[in-house]
């Protein structure tokens, strides 16, 4: 007795943000599918993939959405983001050898602004506080003011 299986045909499923659209070329000897995501975005995922929850977009989910407006970040202004590299704790503040100074600095709609040089740390953490407030604070309540408004 011959035993013959039948392909599984999840042509037009939708599974989570993916929508199957043809068999795609097996892959690693596994059943695979050419999928569209509600983003556009095209890609082949295996059927067990797409079965069982593991693959539910093109992977556009897993990357958050940042909003820029004229070069600045809105989400990094609003989590007071501190780069990896920075070694004084404080955003803008770093430790200028050559002069043996604290420099204070803030960067802003694509601009870096110098905002003096310091012989107490503190005042370089003062003074970056105060561009903050000046610039990222006030462009974040307008930009809220904004989209609050529009919503």
């Amino acid at each position: 007795m011959s035993h013959s299986t039948k392909r599984l045909d999840l042509t037009g499923q939708q599974f989570g943000r993916l929508t199957v659209l043809e068999p795609a070329e097996n892959t690693g000897g596994r059943t695979a599918w050419r999928c569209r995501c509600t983003c556009g975005q095209e890609t082949v995922v295996t059927t067990c993939h797409l079965r069982n929850g593991h693959t539910t977009s093109c992977g556009c989910s897993r990357v958050p959405h940042l909003t820029y407006i004229d070069g600045t970040c809105v989400e990094m202004l609003r989590a007071k983001t501190i780069r990896r590299n920075n070694t004084s704790g404080v955003s803008g503040v770093d430790w200028w050898a050559a002069k043996k100074v604290w420099r204070a600095s803030i960067c802003f709609k694509g601009k870096r602004y110098y905002l003096g040089s310091f012989h107490c740390f503190d005042d370089a953490v003062c003074a970056r506080k105060q561009a903050e407030a000046k610039l990222h604070d006030h462009f974040l309540q307008q930009y809220h003011l904004e989209h609050s408004a529009s919503s």
